[in-house]
């Protein structure tokens, strides 16, 4: 079972996390940090059964962006004015924060750190390895992003005109705010947010990129411009598989892609740790 905590933050905001203890007798052979995407939490679908999955040999962490919109109520967007000013740096902070917090603590000292990032936080996630050089064993990036600017340009028209557009949940149906100072942090510091520029230019942490080939189009393509970049980087195609490989909210179980992918993260951790946990599949698996 996770073991849910907080860290709490300038400005009284907090980090809300979910730690899933390693299941191995012998030990954690790693410390994984799972970070979710645009409209994400880490309580979506997919997220506590992927922690639970790698925890068999991994100590998981869990947590929500501080300002992704998802307060006490951990499946419902009651915060959507912090939604509104979620800016790149502000999610790069709370990672930073996370990844202080969790080194501090002795039990996980010396073990290799992974970031596993869901879209969006995959981006995150890349950046800060980018900006925290030798502190990232490897990155993992599910169906991620390698261009950092979402916006549309009506967005960007109706920010820059009134302060604020909106966007879409398609699960709930919210118009979910955007202010202006979301372009402003990605006009501002366009240079460190340059994904594919600051990757090829001598970034070396291993990186797999697993994605479904029926993700977006565009992702598939930046995924294929960062490979040629840094064509070191394993691009694995899961078969069949959507952006969130299959899974839905709430959850409705195990799909082959989902596993395909959890077996994919193992197999890359193992292979740069220098731990090979053996695979076997979940009880609740669709076979």
């Amino acid at each position: 079972m996770p073991i849910d905590f907080q860290i709490p933050l300038n400005g009284g905001h907090l980090l809300r996390c979910s730690r899933f203890p390693a299941q191995e007798p012998a030990g954690p052979a790693a410390l994984i940090v799972i970070a979710h995407g645009y409209k994400g939490f880490k309580d979506w679908g997919m997220f506590p059964h992927a922690a639970e999955y790698l925890s068999r040999h991994h100590e998981v962490i869990t947590f929500n962006f501080s300002h992704n919109g998802i307060g006490s109520q951990s499946e419902e967007f009651t915060e959507l004015e912090k939604f509104a000013v979620n800016t790149y740096d502000r999610e790069l902070t709370d990672l930073d924060e996370l990844i202080t917090y969790l080194q501090s603590d002795p039990s996980y000292a010396g073990l290799p750190l992974f970031l596993l990032g869901h879209s969006k936080g995959a981006g995150v996630c890349l950046i800060h390895a980018l900006d925290h050089p030798g502190q990232v064993q490897g990155v993992i990036s599910w169906n991620g992003i390698t261009n950092l600017d979402l916006l549309s340009d009506k967005q960007k028209e109706e920010m820059t005109r009134t302060g604020r557009s909106y966007v879409v949940n398609g699960r709930t149906g919210q118009q979910m705010p955007l202010d202006k100072i979301i372009l402003d942090d990605l006009d501002r510091q366009r240079e460190r947010f340059d994904l594919l520029g600051r990757m090829a230019r001598g970034s070396d942490f291993p990186v797999i990129l697993i994605q479904g080939s029926e993700d977006g189009a565009h992702l598939r393509k930046g995924s294929a411009e960062l490979v040629s970049l840094r064509p070191d980087i394993t691009w694995i195609e899961i078969p069949g598989g959507n952006h969130t490989f299959g899974t839905v909210h709430p959850f409705q179980g195990f799909t082959e892609p989902f596993h395909a992918a959890l077996e994919a993260t193992l197999s890359f951790i193992s292979k740069i740790s220098g731990n090979a946990p053996s695979s076997h599949r979940h009880s609740g698996e669709q076979e």
